[in-house]
């Protein structure tokens, strides 16, 4: 078989695997096996499903696969649910550039309610792709059964930690200087500024501030964003700092001393030293007087004049700092605490206001130029002099995130989560977290948490979980929401509801389908009762109105509650929103033919009848009754007699529920959700929902959910949604839609023994889940973290579809197999948070050297063993069978030892280590044993053995061939994935230790002959080793073989050496002969295709000393090659195997 067929061959093979567990459900038997025993808890980051898998995936998703599987040979209950990240600018961005959508504005042109259906149905585009490849990588995880965090339950619980936070004074809104897209037209959190730092050129200027009372003297202030210049309102000095007036030809300018020589090229004259204490106060003219020359501006006697500030520096520049409040924190303080003006010369949209004439419109920081702006402002200052110099500079410079616009430094309004009150707390819960590696934890992490400031949580965006905070009319008081619950006890509740099904007709009593509302089916008298019945019920509950379905049973039972209730008129209203489900052909059937169509009631939603509509249709119209009366009547008591489908989903569109609570409602209630003639109350409050009836807490659903205030008046919810982040951070508790239900769930779930993801999560989903869990519960939300590094290009580059430089996972899987992947990123530095560059040849050589030695094991085990697979480990005192034992009782110790420490690299790198201490020293030096009938059995039975234990200890971190090998090997449960993690005696060091020994003689005594130029398979007489003490006569035996000599001889010495005697007798010769002539015999045997087993006849065609070597070395050729007899003839047609003086050709019989 050629090398390519192996490699599609171990894909096969790996597929079959993955077939055998799906088909005989594998990995929930894992988990029944470990249920109601100790948890292991395990959190999912969840990822976006708008993109295919990539490596950045595979390698913390293998992380994430290799410490649960161990867990649970350890006979832990690790339950691993998977979860999906479904809001944020990552689906806003990619919708918008789908719908042509350029900026803001345009979404809420197009509609919120259609863009955010668009994102909806964007989610989970790759859905069954990740369903295929996720599984295909070896990862076991439950995904049928995943959390998305658009779910009405998650955002609910987000809801309920808000409020919580809000409760604690750990939730504020503020104004503050922060960073914008102004693309995206939203805040950024400092997190999230942190992922997009690139570097850029820019041009930075000093521009001339004259003084006001000063002709021909200006201030020198430098700044590397001249766009901010039209929102100057004051100038910075540092009191402490010497400045000097310099005269330049016929203008004087005041800088900082220090760097005069710096920003003043050419010749001067230093005209006045001074303090900067002294500048405070001095007035001087704006540069751009758009604001300045508004009389009505708030402060404005305030504006235009020196500030002392300790924040200014010499650093660069020229020490005195330009300040525009709108737009940086430093200037945004002093605005503050002088009462400056506020001017905000640049919308959110990032372009210039109408008030800035000449730049009105354009963008400050446009992302396909972001100078064209600068260059704009510094040909007007130069146009009227106020230039004094430019230069470019390169610079680390911040972009958003998702969409690679440069940001910019605003000051906007946003919701924040005080992270500054809770920093000593985290910094000690960050304390007893095990990080791996150690230093992202105590340097990386812990230097970001003690620099930590509040993190801004609200995105003036569409597609998230909606801020739940009303805010007043009238009296501007904030009502924080924290459940559905709270939005139907503040919500106006107009009217009363009762359905009633109809009594019992023809149709029901006969069991056949009647959809037609001119059928002829009317009521029996059973019905008639039953509808006598249900007006005594209401008897006394002074009804206003009867909305009913048009058929003739409906009509009918309507009518007998109307007499009954003395109801009469245009207070009874027919609505055909209330028929009954149109079942299309299957009218006037077997009312059992039409549930037979369906495979369940969920499949009703979706899949109509011939000529039908189906229960999503119906749900639908009764949906929109519903809403419509309750808009159009008040303060009244409504009675609507319908059908049991009517009565069910007229529930169901009250409460919300989609398709999977729609059912549930069904089911609780038996075969028919109500009885003929049953009545029930509906508790109704309009909820924000979707063009299904759905629960939707989406906007604009949730825009359109009015509360009552206290004052009397109406709250409408801020427009803002919430930072994804804040969203991931949460699932700890709303993947259990904590606290409304799970609530003993979550407390066996929180908080986490383990999770894994990448280091740029430090300042991600490893930081927002700690902030949170520490605000809401005073606790960490994870005990041990694995830091993965960046998988990057074997070049270094970062991996890009468009320059091709990686290959594609499922090429690599497709190629080496997943478990030759998965071997080389654990065993790799990037499970210590350093970067890999990733090499297919470094896959290849797992794949070969791990892998493909590993199956040619197993195949040669394969060759002579025997038919059972009972195994119990033998006792053997075989040198070789002791060593091997001790070996594998090491390896699965030092594998325990260092998963139980999440130190995954480790552990892999040992089982490489033990395939190739299998395949190259003990499998190599026992093949005579196993062909031989004395120790034969012992040699077979030691390898049984080490290959089922080896089975289950890589079974974590390569389960398809673990699973391959168990099968081919024991079988004793239906997966070695059911078996417990094995636990071993301390090893045998002494037999590990001397066989060391012997192994190094054997490397320094092979070298010795490489360097004497003497072929291995060459016998020769004598080794002498010298060293401290010699090797049992087991040992001496190994080295005599594998060294080829006739004899061992130790002498006493300290450090090891070895000489060997080169001296070759001819007897020395004719028996090297005689191991290359098996040699080429074997070969030409292989070229034949045979097997071991395959007894041959061999005649030979040879001269003089062939013959002689042939003859003298018979035996030996006879029992290594099988042969029965040893002949000599004519063989023309031979395959010719001649070599040193032997002429030889040789055909088997």
């Amino acid at each position: 078989m050629d090398d390519t067929q192996k490699k599609k061959d171990i894909a096969m093979r790996e597929e079959a695997t993955l077939d055998y567990w799906r088909e005989n459900g594998i990995f929930e038997k894992s988990l029944a096996k470990n249920k109601g025993k100790e948890n292991f808890v395990f959190y999912d980051g969840p990822p976006f499903a708008t993109g295919l898998p990539h490596y950045g995936h595979v390698l913390p998703g293998t992380i994430k696969d290799v410490i649960p599987r161990y867990q649970s040979m350890r006979g832990k209950f690790v339950r691993r649910k998977w979860g999906w990240d479904c809001h944020g600018l990552p689906i806003e961005n990619l919708v918008e550039e789908e719908l042509g959508l350029l900026e803001k504005k345009d979404i809420e042109a197009f509609g919120v309610g259609k863009f955010n259906e668009a994102a909806r149905k964007s989610v989970l585009r790759y859905d069954t792709e990740w369903k295929e490849i996720v599984p295909r990588m070896g990862r076991w995880v439950d995904m049928e059964d995943a959390y998305r965090t658009m779910d009405w339950q998650y955002t609910e619980s987000i809801w309920w930690a808000f409020r919580e936070l809000f409760q604690k004074g750990l939730i504020y809104e503020g104004y503050k200087s922060m960073h914008i897209c102004p693309r995206c037209e939203t805040t950024l959190a400092i997190s999230e500024v942190t992922q997009g730092y690139k570097d850029i050129t820019d041009i930075s200027i000093t521009v001339k501030f004259p003084l006001e009372d000063e002709p021909g003297t200006s201030f020198l202030a430098w700044t590397t964003t001249p766009w901010t210049l039209p929102g100057n309102v004051a100038l910075a000095v540092n009191p402490d700092v010497p400045y000097v007036r310099v005269k330049v030809g016929d203008e004087q300018y005041i800088l900082a001393k220090s760097r005069l020589v710096d920003a003043v090229q050419g010749e001067y004259e230093i005209v006045e030293e001074m303090k900067g204490q002294d500048l405070v106060g001095k007035k001087y003219k704006p540069v751009f007087d758009y604001y300045a020359k508004n009389g009505g501006l708030e402060n404005r006697g305030n504006g235009w004049k020196v500030y002392a500030a300790d924040f200014v520096d010499t650093e660069s520049g020229t020490g005195i700092v330009h300040i525009a409040p709108a737009f940086g924190e430093d200037d945004m303080a002093l605005g503050q605490a002088y009462n400056l003006p506020f001017v905000q010369h640049v919308g959110m949209n990032g372009r210039f206001k109408d008030e800035v004439a000449d730049f009105a419109g354009r963008f400050v920081k446009p992302k396909e130029n972001p100078e064209e702006a600068d260059v704009a402002i510094i040909k007007n200052l130069a146009h009227r002099g106020l230039l004094f110099a430019k230069e470019k500079i390169s610079h680390s410079y911040p972009h958003c995130w998702r969409c690679d616009t440069p940001l910019l430094n605003y000051a906007a309004s946003s919701w924040f989560v005080k992270v500054t009150a809770l920093k000593d707390r985290l910094s000690a819960l960050n304390a007893h977290i095990r990080w791996v590696p150690e230093h992202v934890g105590t340097a990386r992490f812990g230097n970001w948490l003690a620099e930590a400031r509040d993190w801004a949580i609200s995105r003036s965006r569409f597609w998230g979980a909606p801020i739940p905070v009303w805010k007043c009319a009238e009296c501007d008081k904030l009502s924080v929401i924290g459940s559905v619950e709270d939005i139907r006890e503040r919500a106006d509740s107009k009217n009363e509801y009762y359905v009633l099904r109809h009594g019992e007709a023809e149709s029901n009593a006969r069991n056949i389908v009647s959809a037609r509302a001119d059928a002829p089916h009317h009521l029996t008298e059973k019905g008639k009762e039953e509808a006598r019945q249900a007006a005594t019920e209401l008897a006394g509950g002074n009804i206003d109105f009867i909305f009913v379905s048009p058929f003739v049973r409906t009509t009918e039972t309507a009518d007998i509650v109307a007499e009954t209730l003395g109801i009469t008129g245009a207070r009874i209203i027919s609505d055909e929103r209330l028929r009954e489900i149109d079942t299309g052909d299957f009218d006037g059937r077997p009312i059992a033919e039409y549930r037979h169509y369906f495979s369940s009631q969920e499949e009703k939603f979706t899949k109509p009848a011939p000529n039908g509509e189906t229960l999503t249709d119906m749900k639908n119209r009764l949906g929109d009754f519903l809403y419509d009366i309750d808009a159009r009547y008040e303060g009244k008591k409504i009675l609507i007699v319908t059908h049991e489908y009517g009565v069910w989903l007229l529930s169901a569109a009250a409460l919300g529920a989609g398709v999977t609570e729609a059912v549930r409602m069904k089911d609780e209630r038996g075969a028919d959700f109500v009885k003929t003639g049953e009545l029930l109350e509906i508790d109704f409050t309009p909820l924000p929902h979707n063009g299904n009836y759905e629960l939707d807490l989406h906007r604009p659903y949730i825009d359109d959910v009015v509360l009552s205030c206290e004052c009397g008046g109406h709250a409408h919810r801020v427009p803002e949604v919430f930072d994804c982040w804040f969203e991931s951070g949460s699932m700890p508790y709303a993947q259990f839609h904590y606290p409304f239900e799970n609530e003993v769930l979550f407390r066996k779930s929180f908080p986490a023994d383990f999770i894994a993801e990448g280091l740029d999560q430090t300042r991600g989903w490893f930081y927002t889940m700690l902030v949170l869990a520490a605000g809401l519960f005073d606790e960490t939300a994870y005990r041990n973290v694995v830091v993965n590094g960046l998988v990057l290009a074997e070049d270094g580059q970062k991996m890009s579809k468009r320059l091709k430089n990686y290959p594609d996972p499922l090429y690599i899987v497709n190629t080496y197999g997943a478990d030759a992947l998965r071997y080389y990123l654990m065993s790799s530095p990037a499970v210590r948070a350093e970067p890999l560059y990733f090499s297919e040849k470094g896959v290849d050589e797992v794949y070969k050297k791990v892998l493909g030695r590993l199956f040619n094991v197993l195949s040669f085990y394969e060759l002579y063993a025997e038919d059972k697979k009972d195994i119990q480990e033998v006792e053997s005192e075989h040198v070789l069978d002791r060593w091997i034992l001790a070996r594998l009782s090491f390896l699965g110790n030092t594998m325990a030892v260092a998963l139980d420490v999440y130190m995954i690299d480790k552990a892999t790198r040992e089982i490489g280590l033990f395939v190739d201490d299998l395949s190259t020293w003990y499998i190599r030096r026992s093949r005579e044993r196993f062909k031989a009938d004395s120790g034969g059995a012992a040699a077979r039975s030691v390898t049984r053995y080490v290959l089922q234990e080896f089975s289950k200890l890589i079974a974590p971190v390569m389960p398809f061939a673990a699973e391959d090998i168990y099968q081919r090997v024991c079988h004793a449960k239906e997966s070695v994935h059911l078996e417990d993690w094995p636990t071993y005696d301390a090893p045998n060091t002494v037999c590990l230790e001397t066989m060391n020994k012997a192994r190094e003689v054997v490397s320094f005594a092979l070298l010795e002959r490489a360097n004497a130029g003497i072929k291995a398979r060459q016998p020769l007489q004598k080794l002498t080793v010298t060293m401290q003490e010699a090797l049992q006569p087991e040992y001496a035996e190994i080295i005599r073989d594998e060294v080829n000599v006739k004899d061992v001889i130790f002498e006493k010495g300290q450090a090891l050496s070895v000489k060997l005697d080169t001296v070759i007798t001819p007897e020395l010769k004719r028996e090297g002969q005689a191991r290359e002539l098996i040699r080429r015999i074997q070969e030409f045997r292989k070229k034949k295709g045979m097997l071991p087993a395959d007894t041959i006849s061999v005649l030979f065609e040879s001269n003089e000393a062939g013959r002689g070597v042939i003859e003298e070395f018979d035996a030996d050729i006879r029992r290594i090659s099988n042969a029965k007899t040893v002949s000599f003839g004519a063989v023309p047609d031979g395959e010719d195997i001649s070599f040193d003086e032997l002429l030889l050709k040789v055909r088997f019989e």
